[in-house]
C-alpha cells in the first residue's frame, strides 16, 4: 500500500490537468493512503478516491461542507479517518454528505457546526464508527433515501437541534411519510446519544424495515416536545430490535412505537433494555409505549426489560 501526501504545488497542477482523478483510477496498487492537512486537501481527495483508498486527516479543523460521491465496493470500502481532534466544521448545510457514496466507512473524526452532521443519501453499506457529531442546527446523522445496510456504532452524539423546532434527532433513519425510503437494515450500536438532543435520540421512519438499536445509551434532557417528541427513541419503521439499551432523563416515556402509515410500526422487539423514567412529567410515563397493537400488527415486550420511576413498564402484555 502506498502513501502519498497532497502537497499545495502537486494540487494546484493536478486541478489544473485533472491528473489527480485519472492517477488514482489507473494506478496499479488501487489501495492508496493518502494525507490531507487543509480543507482544500479534503475536498480533492474525496472526489479522487476510488475503492481500496484511505483518506487520512491530521489533526485541525477543516471548514467548509465536504461531500463524497464516489463509491467503494463491499471488497474494497474507501475509508475516511482521523482522530477527535479533526474537526469538519461548517457555517450551515452539510457537515459531511455521502451522496451515493456506498460502502464507505467514516472513522474517529468530529464533525460539528452545520445543519446537519453525517447525511448518507443513496449510500448502502455505509459505516460510522467511533466518530463525534455535536452541535448541529438538525439532526446529528441521517441515513435517507434508501441507505441500506448502514452502521453508526461507538459514537458520540449530543447538542443538536439548535433551530429549536424539534427536528435535531441524534440519529434519523428513512424519511417521514415516504414509503419509497427504503433505508433497510441500519444498525445503531453501542452509542452515546445525548445530552443536548433536541428530538429523539433515535427516530426509525415508516418505509424501513429491520433496523437493530442495541447497546446505546440515551441522555432525554434536550426533549423539546415539538412534533411530538417525548421519548429516547420512536419506532415508525417494521421488524426494528431494540435490545440491551440504557436510558435516563425523558419528558414522557422511554420508547415508543406509532403507525404513521397503515401497515408500519410493527414487529418491534423490546429486550434487555434498562429505562430510567425519575423526573419524566408526561401524561404515560412509561417506558415502553406502544401505540398500535393488533394480531397484525404485533409488538413484544420481554420480562427483561426494566424501568424506575414513572409508572412501570409498558401498557401491552410483557412476554416472559
Amino acid at each position: 500500500m502506498r502513501t502519498r501526501t497532497l502537497l499545495p504545488a502537486l494540487l494546484a497542477t493536478t486541478l489544473a490537468t485533472g491528473g489527480l482523478a485519472l492517477a488514482s483510477a489507473g494506478r496499479a496498487d488501487a489501495a492508496t493512503v493518502i494525507d490531507v492537512s487543509t480543507a482544500a486537501q479534503l475536498k480533492t481527495a474525496l472526489a479522487a478516491a476510488v475503492p481500496g483508498d484511505t483518506i487520512r486527516l491530521a489533526d485541525g479543523t477543516y471548514t467548509g461542507n465536504f461531500k463524497a460521491t464516489v463509491p467503494g465496493t463491499a471488497s474494497a470500502r474507501i475509508t475516511l479517518t482521523g482522530s477527535a481532534a479533526a474537526v469538519l466544521t461548517a457555517g450551515g448545510g452539510y457537515g459531511l454528505h455521502l451522496n451515493g457514496a456506498s460502502y464507505w466507512t467514516v472513522q474517529g473524526v468530529t464533525v460539528t457546526g452545520g445543519q446537519k452532521g453525517i447525511m448518507a443519501d443513496a449510500a448502502d453499506g455505509v459505516v460510522i464508527d467511533s466518530v463525534t457529531v455535536h452541535d448541529l442546527d438538525m439532526e446529528g446523522v441521517h441515513f435517507r433515501t434508501s441507505s441500506a445496510n448502514g452502521v453508526i456504532k461507538n459514537s458520540r452524539i449530543y447538542d443538536t437541534g439548535h433551530d429549536g423546532r424539534g427536528m435535531g434527532e441524534g440519529v434519523y433513519v428513512g424519511t417521514a411519510g415516504d414509503l419509497t425510503d427504503r433505508s433497510d437494515q441500519v444498525q445503531i450500536l453501542n452509542n452515546t446519544i445525548g445530552p443536548g438532543v433536541g428530538g429523539e435520540n433515535v427516530d426509525i421512519k415508516e418505509g424501513t424495515t429491520g433496523a437493530k438499536i442495541v447497546g446505546n445509551t440515551f441522555d432525554g434532557s434536550g426533549l423539546t416536545g415539538a412534533n411530538y417528541d417525548d421519548s429516547w427513541v420512536d419506532v415508525k419503521g417494521n421488524d426494528v430490535l431494540v435490545e440491551r439499551n440504557r436510558g435516563t432523563r425523558t419528558t414522557n416515556n422511554g420508547y415508543e412505537t406509532h403507525t404513521q402509515q397503515s401497515g408500519w410500526g410493527c414487529g418491534t422487539v423490546f429486550r434487555d433494555n434498562t429505562s430510567d423514567l425519575s423526573g419524566s412529567t408526561g401524561d404515560k410515563r412509561i417506558a415502553i409505549n406502544v401505540t398500535n397493537y393488533s394480531a397484525s400488527c404485533p409488538t413484544t415486550v420481554y420480562s427483561s426489560n426494566t424501568a424506575t420511576g414513572g409508572n412501570g413498564l409498558t401498557n401491552i402484555t410483557v412476554t416472559p
